[in-house]
């Protein structure tokens, strides 16, 4: 059984070592959070996310759907609770799209969803590791809803994809690597698990956050077309 431990500071930038570690989907493993990811006082004495991943076992069993209603529950409580402390109207909805459990968040003033969401979904990122934190601190399991406010993740999600395949299909004819602009952690494995179902393509990550971005190239094991005379 082959399994890789890996650290970062997020858990889905550790997720992401692991995973390419072992050439693996997260719904080809089995991963388990050694340790959460802290900050330190003025940027010292933090520590890193630390994460266990490991290739399931054939016939193993998908986490249980009632693990999840629970963390949606969970988290949509939390996010309800903390629009309250910051005194801004919304509510939270769990909402079940193309397999991915979302926790859809809807306000009625935009401009407070919209510090919500923050430059580029920066602060939409820090929402989400808070009410990942808390949501596994009172329930077991890897935490695996997203938070999402007024669809800024589904849109951006269908964007990243569409790009990344217009990418793919440049590279899989003229067989030059290409380089997307740098993303974060989650968005990296949105595009990891859209072109990894193209036969013939092969992505990685390269550089040093916040400027890490995938590299998508032809597979090495598929050989050039034969040029015509």
């Amino acid at each position: 059984m082959r399994e890789v431990e890996r650290s970062a500071a997020s858990v889905e930038e550790a997720l992401e070592a692991a995973l390419a570690e072992l050439g693996a989907s997260e719904q080809e493993a089995v991963v388990e959070i050694l340790q959460e990811p802290r900050s330190g006082f003025l940027r010292m004495g933090g520590q890193e996310a630390v994460v266990r991943v490991r290739l399931k076992q054939a016939g193993e069993d998908e986490p249980a759907e009632e693990d999840l209603d629970d963390q949606a529950d969970a988290a949509a409580e939390f996010v309800e609770h903390f629009l309250d402390m910051l005194g801004v109207p919304g509510d939270a909805e769990p909402n079940l799209v193309e397999g991915t459990m979302y926790v859809d968040v809807w306000g009625e003033d935009g401009d407070g969803m919209g510090l919500l969401i923050g430059r580029h979904g920066q602060t939409l990122d820090a929402l989400q590791e808070l009410v990942r934190g808390a949501v596994q601190r009172r329930l077991e399991g890897r935490f695996r809803v997203i938070i999402d406010v007024e669809d800024y993740r589904k849109r951006r999600r269908s964007q990243l994809i569409s790009r990344a395949r217009g990418v793919a299909k440049r590279v899989s004819r003229t067989g030059r690597p290409e380089r997307l602009d740098p993303m974060n952690a989650y968005e990296r494995k949105i595009v990891h698990d859209a072109l990894g179902e193209i036969s013939g393509i092969e992505t990685s990550s390269e550089g040093e956050d916040p400027e890490r971005r995938v590299v998508i190239r032809r597979n090495r094991s598929v050989s050039r077309p034969a040029r015509r005379s």
